[in-house]
């Protein structure tokens, strides 16, 4: 159980205890939690502190701002260094969790993790929306362009869907970078859509971006395992995929897993309305690259033997 901290023990529970009476009601519960159980930021996921709290995580960031930081990312390490809670057994437990030790075997370490995989994936299937997926592909499908924003792990889930969009034949483009895509969500109009990739719907750049081409026009879609999260708040339509598990963070592979299946999803939703086309496109693609496939060893065995026996 996180402990408690005297108010004149911690620079920061003391600024949160002093300004506390003035914060919003959402925010003032969040101080009450902190100021409370000091430890809790470190423990939980800004998620689980927006819970614990009776709050949302947008909540949590205004809270962590109102205070001077950037995120709540920043607010979780100036905590930690502060309660001393930098050693790397307390490391180990925060960041990865009691189900995992530095001491578990191999085959141990592979069952728990496996079963955090599965249960993600099956999770995710569980909760899906397919109202909304299909809503999400037929826009996807008439759309003039889609723009995909994502940031650090997200980039590369956006950049995949960019790629597997392209192969039949819609015009796209994952953006990673706040400036430039900002600079791309707001030549969006009507007939585009734009796609914001957050596990935790918390990533400020990434909901800046959707907002931007929501604002200018484009219908929008949130991927996110958060539908109370800032970018679902921002977007038309939300894709709901499986939270973290208690030990695993939003950047864990298990979470990407369950984006990844949720875009294959959306892909082929996309891919059965435009059947035709998208068949002819991806044998041409396949086409163009053949050459540069080796072919498999026992087929280069069998075109040798035929060559000789000629």
């Amino acid at each position: 159980m996180p402990r408690s901290l005297d108010a004149d023990n911690g620079a920061i529970i003391g600024r949160i205890s002093a300004r506390r009476h003035g914060m919003p009601i959402a925010l003032s519960k969040i101080a009450d939690l902190v100021i409370s159980q000091p430890t809790a930021p470190v423990e939980l996921t800004i998620t689980e502190l927006a819970e614990q709290a009776g709050s949302s995580p947008a909540s949590v960031t205004r809270f962590c701002r109102s205070l001077g930081f950037d995120g709540y990312p920043q607010f979780r390490v100036a905590i930690a260094t502060e309660l001393g809670r930098g050693s790397t057994e307390q490391a180990w437990h925060t960041d990865i969790g009691a189900e995992f030790a530095p001491t578990d075997a191999p085959e141990k370490i592979l069952r728990t993790l496996l079963s955090a995989h599965v249960r993600g994936l099956e999770t995710t299937a569980e909760g899906i929306d397919l109202d909304a997926v299909s809503h999400a592909a037929r826009a996807i499908t008439t759309s003039r362009h889609v723009d995909i924003y994502g940031l650090g792990g997200s980039a590369g889930i956006a950049d995949e869907f960019q790629r597997r969009l392209h192969r039949i034949g819609i015009s796209s483009h994952a953006w990673s970078d706040v400036h430039d895509g900002l600079a791309s969500a707001v030549l969006q109009d009507g007939e585009s859509v734009a796609i914001g990739v957050s596990s935790t719907g918390q990533t400020e750049e990434t909901v800046q971006m959707l907002d931007q081409a929501g604002a200018a026009g484009a219908f929008t879609i949130a991927i996110t395992h958060d539908d109370e999260s800032w970018i679902a708040e921002v977007a038309e339509v939300s894709i709901t995929t499986a939270a973290p598990v208690g030990y695993l963070r939003p950047d864990d592979m298990s979470v990407k897993h369950a984006q990844l299946f949720v875009i294959d999803l959306l892909y082929l939703f996309i891919a059965q309305q435009m059947f035709d086309s998208a068949g002819t496109r991806l044998a041409a693609t396949a086409m163009a690259v053949s050459a540069h496939r080796r072919p498999r060893r026992s087929d280069a065995r069998a075109n040798t033997a035929r060559e000789v026996g000629a």
